[in-house]
């Protein structure tokens, strides 16, 4: 069961291509500046089931992709690793953003692991204004990181995403 605050079925600004963007409910960063102050509290949103929200993706044929965001999605690590195998078993690629970064994730609690395990690409790291920037491709601020995931667990460190797609050439 998920917490969340909202979904966009038709995102074009949460990865490439048009995506389902998945917003959960609760937040411990607080960033200045954050785009979606309104999902800090950990209290309301709508509880969701993980198979429901993989009925929901798949009723849009377009969506391939589905990004997590927040909110902090890994503080319902274990709900959203749930549904990320079931996308995964469906031919979806899975995003997600988060305010951690990808080496305090490999040091997290083992439901934090088990998210980052069956993610295809992580946005990591807190949203900083001082770094802001409107000319980067799917993130806020230059800190931010677009992670390949499965390269970055198989080598034990962060290694960037290359493909054109999450860097904007298309």
């Amino acid at each position: 069961m998920l917490n969340l605050a909202g979904i966009m079925q038709d995102s074009i600004v949460d990865g490439p291509g048009i995506r389902t963007a998945i917003f959960c409910q609760g937040c411990p960063h607080h960033c200045e500046g954050c785009q979606n102050p309104e999902t800090w509290a950990f209290e309301g949103g709508t509880e969701m089931e993980e198979e429901k929200l993989l009925d929901i993706v798949l009723s849009n044929p377009l969506a391939k992709g589905v990004t997590f965001s927040g909110g902090e999605p890994f503080c319902q690590a274990e709900g959203f690793a749930k549904l990320a195998r079931l996308l995964k078993a469906e031919g979806r690629e899975v995003a997600s953003y988060t305010g951690y970064t990808f080496e305090q994730l490999l040091n997290g609690t083992q439901a934090q692991k088990d998210l980052l395990s069956v993610l295809d690409v992580l946005i990591d790291g807190r949203f900083v204004m001082a770094e802001r920037s409107l000319e980067l491709n799917f993130r806020g601020s230059r800190n931010q990181r677009v992670l390949n995931v499965p390269q970055s667990l198989k080598e034990g460190r962060a290694v960037p995403e290359t493909s054109g797609r999450w860097l904007g050439i298309y």
